[in-house]
């Protein structure tokens, strides 16, 4: 497995209006993207910074660094085969796979694979 950089890193939010006019008009990020309540994503140069919908997750604070990878499945086996457990994989309908595991202190990571435009 080779990881190709860091693709995002992004913070779970309770309220999208709000955290998104945070990043946006106080801090200034040029918002790139947003999915209604379920995501928002910000420009800030070589990896992104996004906010994330709670989705029925209890109230946390904190977020997920995500790494890209050219082949998920070669990943995932690569991870097991150090003994880390993946804990949920899925997909972003037509945009990305992941798998969601964690580091040895118990911080949240992603791998993350790209899918091909359509």
């Amino acid at each position: 497995m080779r990881i190709e950089g860091l693709d995002h890193v992004y913070y779970w939010t309770a309220n999208m209006d709000v955290a998104v006019a945070f990043y946006r008009d106080v801090l200034g990020l040029a918002l790139l993207r947003r999915d209604g309540d379920v995501w928002a994503e910000f420009d800030t140069g070589p990896a992104r910074f996004a906010l994330h919908g709670r989705e029925g997750v209890p109230a946390m604070p904190g977020g997920t660094a995500v790494f890209r990878v050219a082949d998920l499945d070669a990943a995932r086996l690569a991870v097991t085969d150090h003994g880390v457990r993946i804990e949920r994989t899925g997909e972003v309908e037509g945009r990305a796979r992941f798998a969601a595991l964690r580091d040895p202190d118990g911080n949240p990571v992603q791998l993350i694979e790209h899918l091909p435009a359509r």
